[in-house]
């Protein structure tokens, strides 16, 4: 019997964590059977938590097809902190990775010239490896920073992990600098944003839909990975 590969993700959602705990008290939220779902021979398997005096972490993790494909995404929807919303994106499928750390201004003032600035430099020190491009115009091109490091390959993996971590390490360190703002305007903002990314779709909420269902990839977004029910 042939073994089946295993997929080793970047572990960012560790990294992430850690980093949070070392200054934030961070608590894990209970999502019940949304924690770990299956279907079709993948497992989406999801972590919530709030962040004291920041907002809210999600980390989630996809895995299937005997190892063929493997997932990890961390969003940082946080707001406390009048900072981008953050979503950082690994994906490898069949041998090919495409990693994406997107930031989108959902800000209602502050402007992270630093931050665009030093996420430049990481998408410029990685220029030989090739961009991922897409052909179809997105709803959130408007609001998402021209900064966003996009590599896709194969055998870049040690570069891709570097550069994934180097992005969640300096959007903390903006954080920890940036203006306090309102919670809830700030929120009002964060939810714009989750309940048209489940109207209008996009790569992994397509995935979760056709997968689990409208109610449940509902649920997923907006409670789990967005934070921004407690319920639907």
């Amino acid at each position: 019997m042939k073994k089946e590969k295993k997929i080793i993700t970047p572990g960012f959602g560790a990294y992430v964590f850690q980093l949070l705990s070392d200054t934030y008290t961070v608590k894990k939220c209970d999502i019940g059977e949304d924690a770990l779902l299956s279907r079709k021979g993948i497992e989406l398997m999801t972590e919530s938590y709030d962040v004291q005096g920041l907002g809210h972490l999600c980390i989630m993790r996809m895995a299937g097809l005997r190892g063929l494909i493997g997932m990890e995404t961390v969003v940082l929807s946080l707001t406390e902190k009048d900072v981008p919303l953050f979503n950082l994106d690994w994906l490898a499928i069949f041998g090919k990775e495409v990693q994406i750390a997107e930031l989108y201004d959902v800000q209602i003032a502050f402007q992270p010239d630093w931050l665009q600035k030093k996420y430049q430099m990481i998408k410029d020190r990685d220029a030989e490896i090739a961009d991922y491009t897409s052909d179809k115009e997105h709803w959130y091109d408007d609001i998402r920073y021209s900064c966003t490091y996009e590599k896709t390959g194969r055998k870049v993996s040690g570069k891709l992990h570097r550069a994934g971590k180097d992005c969640a390490r300096i959007f903390l360190a903006q954080t920890a600098k940036a203006p306090d703002c309102d919670p809830a305007v700030k929120m009002e903002k964060i939810r714009d944003f989750a309940e048209k990314l489940y109207a209008e779709g996009g790569p992994a909420v397509d995935m979760i839909k056709g997968l689990f269902g409208e109610e449940t990839a509902k649920r997923v977004i907006l409670c789990h990975m967005y934070g921004v029910e407690s319920e639907v």
